[in-house]
């Protein structure tokens, strides 16, 4: 350990913008074995760790740094495992830039961060190579069962510690494959699709019941769930996108973030796409502008140009320092050939019928506000017009009306929308039913929804042993309601 005043900072070997901008294929090579030791042994070891600390799951990062650096991939493997049930995910699609990395110790002293996201994917790509990764065996079965409504993130981790526990899980999505906004949202060069339908197969074979294309509030009511089962999760993420009301948003060609990234991840995993194959959600050949700064705004543009844009804008109303998204997001996105207009919002779509231009205006940043962001003002006089055959309004997402999704007006949530939880138990206003992940914290990363899975199937855990131990018939309680 303690390596890095003699190597400077590495990740694994990128690939060439040109040959990136040519498929979907992840833009990162496998990392060599002893490059991914040399880098672990570069960790300081520190004795308050900054990079666990601002981990949301608080990954025991420095102790699976060191048994990397040892070559203890095994022991790694199952420490990085013990707190993380996705850690090749996260290892892929965390902004470590903001997180662990972030806050390296050798990192604020200008050593160069620990590259800790490529070493966390090395570790648990090798442990599957190797045959270490086993489904889930309970010590002992238990007669209760649990629904989760929603097969993203926060559900499926949820679902892996509520079988740890010995529970029968049963999980519903809407969906026709398990793994919500990481099989659909996310495109490829980020995280290859065959990475999560090998963890939906994991779960599969720990005894999870998936029931897919089954739709809570049409195919079965919330009502028949708890009902059947001892305790309900909701945990269905947040998908209406956030809408801009400017004269022309109703032209053709000015479409969601979401439809053209779910478009674009069904045509890869083979699926018919109509919107694809009639043009209308294909980059292929157009001028196309982004709207919003986040790592939805940074998927929806790398995602453009691998379609064989013609060209593709990134309008934001803020600078480089004040993207909301990793800036590793960004710079990968520059390296592709996005042309980044900072400072700039937009006025109104142009076009007739169709979309054909984004009018937008130049912005300054005025003084911060309570957030203290600085507050975007528009600069009078600054007109200036942008080419645009297709336009993709990356403006964040906002909850569905659940209450009436789920023909349940007993439901309580928050003035935002969201699902309102007692804190301490993640109790709905529902008896016996739970809620994780963005439906309750709103649009938020995939870390924080793996976290609140994991702390939810311990709510519920505790919820059903205390009835347990009171002899409380719940499914009594539930129609007595």
């Amino acid at each position: 350990m303690l390596k890095f005043l003699e190597l400077g900072e590495r990740r694994p070997e990128k690939r060439a913008p040109e040959a990136r901008q040519e498929d979907f294929a992840e833009i990162y090579r496998d990392f060599d074995p002893d490059a991914a030791a040399g880098q672990a042994g570069r960790c300081s070891q520190c004795g308050v760790p900054f990079c666990q600390v601002h981990c949301p799951l608080h990954n025991n990062i420095p102790d699976w740094l060191m048994l990397t650096a040892e070559g203890r991939l095994e022991e790694a493997y199952v420490m990085a495992s013990a707190t993380n049930t996705f850690p090749e995910i996260c290892g892929r699609i965390c902004p470590q830039d903001r997180l662990c990395e972030g806050n390296c110790v050798i990192e604020q002293a200008g050593h160069g961060t620990v590259t800790i996201g490529s070493i966390e994917s090395y570790i648990v790509d090798t442990a599957w190579e190797r045959g270490w990764v086993k489904p889930v065996q309970p010590r002992q079965e238990r007669g209760e069962s649990v629904a989760i409504v929603g097969a993203g993130p926060a559900g499926l981790a949820a679902a892996e510690a509520l079988r740890h526990h010995g529970y029968k899980v049963h999980v519903h999505d809407r969906h026709d494959r398990a793994g919500g906004l990481l099989v659909y949202g996310i495109p490829n060069f980020k995280l290859d699709k065959e990475i999560v339908a090998r963890r939906a197969e994991l779960l599969r074979d720990s005894g999870i019941v998936f029931h897919l294309e089954s739709e809570i509030g049409k195919d079965i009511s919330l009502a028949e769930l708890r009902a059947r089962h001892d305790a309900v999760l909701i945990a269905t993420g947040v998908y209406r996108a956030r809408d801009i009301k400017l004269p022309g948003a109703g032209l053709d060609n000015v479409i969601p973030a979401l439809d053209f990234l779910i478009a674009s991840n069904r045509k890869g995993l083979g699926d018919t796409v109509p919107g694809f194959e009639d043009g209308s959600l294909d980059a292929a050949g157009k001028n196309v502008v982004v709207i919003g700064g986040g790592d939805t705004a940074m998927d929806c543009v790398r995602t453009a140009v691998r379609q064989g844009a013609i060209s593709v804008k990134c309008l934001y109303r803020r600078d480089h320092a004040n993207m909301p998204g990793s800036l590793r997001e960004v710079s990968h996105a520059e390296e592709e050939g996005v042309d980044f207009v900072w400072l700039s919002a937009p006025q109104a779509f142009l076009g007739d019928g169709a979309v054909s231009g984004v009018r937008a205006q130049r912005v300054h940043l005025g003084v911060p506000d309570a957030t203290g962001r600085q507050v975007p003002q528009i600069i009078e006089g600054s007109n200036f017009s942008l080419d645009a055959d297709l336009v993709i309004k990356a403006l964040g997402f906002d909850p569905d009306d659940m209450p009436a999704a789920f023909a349940e007006p007993d439901l309580a949530v928050t003035r935002w929308g969201t699902l309102a939880i007692d804190r301490r138990d993640m109790a709905t206003s529902l008896k016996g039913v739970f809620a994780a992940g963005d439906i309750v914290r709103g649009a938020s990363l995939v870390v924080w929804a793996i976290r609140d899975g994991r702390d939810a199937a311990e709510r519920i855990h505790a919820y059903i042993s205390a009835q347990e131990a009171t002899g409380t018939d719940r499914h009594a309680s539930v129609a007595a309601e």
